[in-house]
C-alpha cells in the first residue's frame, strides 16, 4: 500500500481539487489519502473530510512534524509526501510502482510549474538533475517507511530546507531516482512576489543552510523578505 501524506496549513483554495484528482487517479489501487493539518484556521479541514480524505491534526506546528505525523500513522510500506499545492502525474501510482519493482527504495519526480514564465521553465529543467541543489519539496518524495523509519524521518529541528536535507540522508541508505514526468506546482508564490526576487531568496536560502547559518536566522532573512513585498 503506497500511503499519500499532505501537509497542509491554511489551503482550503488548493486542496479540495488536488484531493479530487488524487482520488480519481488512485481508484482501484491500494493506497490511501492522509492530510496532516498544522492548525489551519480557514476551512482546510472541513474541504479535506468532505473530499474523503483521513484528516489527522498534528499535534506539533510545522511541515517536518506535520509529516513525520503522518508517517507514524500511514498504514502503508511506502510513503508518498506531496504538497497540497503540487498535482503529481495522473499515472504516479504506477510511475513510482515500477521504480519500486526496479529496487528503488526512495525518490521525487521532475518539477514544472503552472506558470510559462522563461526563468521558471529553466529552474523546472535543472531539475532532471541528481544534485541535491535542485532538490526540493515540491518535487514529492517516495520512499519506503520501513527507510523512513530507519534515518528517523524528517528533522524536527528544521525550520526550512526539511525536504532536501531528508533527501541527503536517504542518499547514505539507499539508491534515490529521480522519475522523468514531472509533478506540476503552482506558481503562486513567485506570481506574488516576483519570479527573480523569490528565485534569489531561495538561493541564498540554500547557501545559508549550506554553511551552517541557525535555522532561526535563516528563517527570519525568509520572513523579512516575504512580508509586505508588493511584487
Amino acid at each position: 500500500m503506497i500511503s499519500i501524506i499532505i501537509p497542509a496549513f491554511n489551503e482550503e483554495a488548493k486542496i479540495g481539487e488536488l484531493l479530487s484528482f488524487l482520488k480519481k487517479h488512485s481508484e482501484g489501487q491500494e493506497s490511501e489519502i492522509l492530510v496532516v493539518d498544522g492548525g489551519s484556521s480557514d476551512n482546510t479541514v472541513k474541504v479535506a473530510e468532505e473530499k474523503g480524505a483521513k484528516v489527522l491534526k498534528s499535534p506539533l506546528r510545522g511541515r517536518a512534524n506535520q509529516m513525520n505525523f503522518g508517517a507514524e500513522k500511514a498504514r502503508g510500506e511506502w510513503l508518498y509526501f506531496l504538497h497540497a499545492d503540487t498535482t503529481p502525474p495522473p499515472t504516479f501510482i504506477a510511475d513510482i510502482t515500477k521504480k519500486i519493482q526496479a529496487g528503488f527504495d526512495c525518490g521525487c519526480f521532475r518539477l514544472a510549474f503552472d506558470d510559462r514564465h522563461p526563468a521558471l521553465r529553466i529552474y523546472s529543467w535543472f531539475t532532471r538533475f541528481d544534485l541535491n541543489f535542485f532538490r526540493f519539496g515540491d518535487q514529492s518524495l517516495f520512499v519506503r517507511k520501513a527507510l523512513f523509519s530507519r534515518i528517523g524521518g524528517f528533522d524536527h529541528k528544521l525550520l526550512v530546507m526539511e525536504d532536501q536535507e531528508i533527501v541527503s540522508r536517504l542518499k547514505t541508505r539507499a539508491q534515490f531516482v529521480i522519475i522523468k514526468k514531472p509533478v506540476v506546482t503552482s506558481a503562486r508564490k513567485y506570481q506574488r512576489f516576483g519570479v527573480f526576487r523569490l528565485q534569489f531568496i531561495f538561493a541564498i536560502i540554500v547557501i545559508l543552510f549550506y554553511l551552517k547559518i541557525s535555522q532561526e536566522v535563516i528563517a527570519h532573512f525568509y520572513k523579512s523578505f516575504m512580508v509586505g513585498s508588493s511584487y
